[in-house]
């Protein structure tokens, strides 16, 4: 799933490419019976909706909250995409091609069309300048809603998320205050805990933990001082440098170029699964265990288990 700096890099791009268009067209084929009476597209009345709102609107900006993105429109509503586990949002020439399925394609060559990862289109906003902002998503796990501006932060979706961890505000005790809220939880699942910091995912805990000495089973309350001191700092250093690489793409994520980010030829722990550790001096190797159904990497020696 794209954390905070694959989402953040597609904010990124959406505010250099998109910002002060006009929305001429949307098209969908999420629908599905299942998700009747759901204030989302893939409920086929709010579509109908949806379609007819955004329609005209231009688009005023794009920012971040957690692992959303939210499209904040001219006519007082907002635009929410949760990529979840394979969506990417794409930008470029769109062409639909003749046929049952009506399936768009990019119609120039390169990564847009060319990666296997990026074909995977469900959802197209056409816009006034001839390009297209395209959504793949290969397991169509993807959430797009739209929301009143005014509101937005209250809504089911915003509502009791935790503090942005790369927020100036962001401090040593305000981690501090956040961890006590699971003081017996290990420390991996908390860090991904939304309610607790937002936008932190299975890649980024690894890394931080990784950095900060911290094994992923460690009980909260047993943590000491100077290591929440370091794991605070390493917070905001990694996910800075996940978003100066563009984004982590061991899985299916893209910019919105169609490429690659390159987080993933930086990984310390994440699935690097029976490799020597690379922390100076250290002669451990890299394990995996699972934590309430999700993968943990983590050195064997330098990460010390405090239960």
């Amino acid at each position: 799933m794209p954390e905070l700096p694959e989402v953040q890099t597609t904010v990124n791009g959406l505010n250099t490419y998109a910002k002060g268009l006009t929305i001429t067209d949307v098209w969908t084929d999420y629908a599905s019976i299942k998700y009747a009476g759901k204030d989302q597209i893939k409920n086929s009345v709010y579509f109908k909706r949806f379609k007819k709102e955004v329609t005209g609107a231009k688009i005023i900006k794009a920012e971040r909250r957690a692992k959303n993105i939210l499209i904040e429109l001219s006519t007082g509503k907002t635009i929410l995409i949760h990529m979840k586990m394979t969506g990417h949002i794409l930008y470029g020439k769109y062409s639909q091609l003749k046929t049952s399925k009506g399936n768009w394609v990019a119609t120039e060559p390169g990564a847009l069309r060319d990666d296997p990862f990026n074909r995977f289109i469900h959802f197209v906003l056409s816009l006034s300048n001839g390009n297209h902002l395209a959504l793949s998503d290969m397991r169509k796990f993807a959430k797009v809603s739209l929301l009143p501006t005014d509101s937005l932060f209250e809504s089911s979706d915003l509502a009791g998320i935790g503090p942005e961890p790369l927020n100036d505000v962001f401090t040593e005790k305000i981690l501090i205050e956040r961890l006590a809220i699971k003081p017996n939880g290990q420390i991996k699942t908390v860090l991904m805990n939304q309610c607790v910091l937002a936008g932190i995912g299975n890649i980024y805990s690894d890394e931080i933990l990784w950095a900060s000495s911290v094994h992923p089973l460690s009980v909260v309350s047993n943590l000491k001082p100077a290591q929440v001191k370091l794991m605070w700092k390493q917070i905001k250093i990694i996910l800075v440098k996940g978003i100066n690489f563009g984004g982590d793409s061991m899985s299916d994520y893209r910019n919105l170029d169609g490429k690659p980010g390159e987080f993933q030829m930086n990984h310390e722990a994440y699935r690097r699964t029976g490799k020597l550790c690379r922390r100076k001096g250290c002669s451990g190797t890299i394990h995996r265990l699972k934590i309430g159904g999700r993968s943990a990497h983590f050195c064997s020696r330098h990460q010390i288990l405090i239960k």
